[in-house]
């Protein structure tokens, strides 16, 4: 059976040693686990935030990467080294929190949509590639897993679907790398979630859950019955995890286009959008 947890952009940005006071929130309203937006390893210690989630008695099973234009895998030199020493500073992090995936869109930075010419995009999935490559090899060596997302076509233009993240996984050929599906990015890019999910099968290991307009899972048009169906199919035992955000959360906010308030609160985000997910 999988756990159901929440992300914690949903209510605050960086995430600092201060960010742990929503752990016992979050175990109060029901979540088995919390994900952690880390933006920069530097901004806690991790023994602080092991303590918190012990005290709260809540899991974390994943970290989320916030990729910034400065953290590229497919960008030049200095771009792929910012971004391969701030990923093995999470694998870090999570070793000592134990954390048990790495996950988000790895691959490039969030943002970047240019439509690469062809040539071009086989020069740049090369180098990603090769850096995905030293990574999961620096994560399988802690005993920890990377999970590749695909984003929809506004956030990027390298990696928009399950076809395209399982090649990119095939040609790491690590058996670190998973796969990270998110039902707000499928609604814009694949014919069908549950054929999505589906061909990802045993990959997959969690899910990132919201509504189609980011608000409330359950609170909008997606065949969510289709996805119940599809994560029975593959026996789904990861993570569905609540991703979404409010304009309180200011850099999130703009980063993600959050420009309105989508549902009342946070806190109706996460605790209808939990009630909804024990249904799924």
């Amino acid at each position: 059976m999988y756990t159901i947890g929440i992300n914690t952009f949903l209510f605050t940005s960086p995430f600092t040693n201060e960010s742990v006071k929503w752990f016992s929130k979050f175990a109060e309203w029901g979540f088995d686990t919390v994900e952690i937006g880390l933006e920069d390893p530097a901004n806690i210690d991790p023994q602080v935030v092991k303590q918190a989630l012990a005290d709260a008695k809540l899991g974390c099973k994943t970290v989320c990467a916030a990729m910034s234009l400065d953290r590229d895998f497919r960008g030049d030199e200095e771009q792929q080294q910012n971004a391969m020493t701030y990923l093995k500073g999470l694998l870090d992090v999570m070793e000592i929190i134990g954390a048990e995936m790495l996950v988000g869109p790895l691959y490039s930075s969030v943002g970047r949509a240019e439509a690469t010419p062809k040539d071009v995009y086989a020069e740049q999935q090369k180098a990603v590639v090769k850096n995905l490559k030293e990574l999961a090899d620096y994560a399988a060596s802690k005993g920890l897993k990377i999970a590749l997302e695909p984003l929809n076509r506004f956030e990027t233009d390298f990696i928009n679907t399950v076809d395209q993240a399982i090649e990119l996984a095939d040609l790491v050929g690590n058996d670190a790398v998973r796969l990270h599906l998110d039902t707000f990015h499928m609604n814009i890019e694949q014919k069908s979630q549950a054929d999505a999910i589906r061909k990802a099968g045993s990959r997959l290991e969690l899910l990132h859950t919201c509504g189609c307009d980011r608000g409330i899972p359950g609170n909008d048009h997606i065949d969510w019955d289709s996805i119940r169906q599809a994560l029975k199919d593959i026996d789904f035992k990861g993570q569905l995890v609540i991703e979404s955000f409010t304009p309180d959360v200011k850099a999130i906010a703009k980063a993600a286009a959050i420009w309105r308030d989508i549902e009342s609160s946070g806190e109706d985000i996460a605790v209808k959008g939990l009630a909804f997910l024990k249904t799924v």
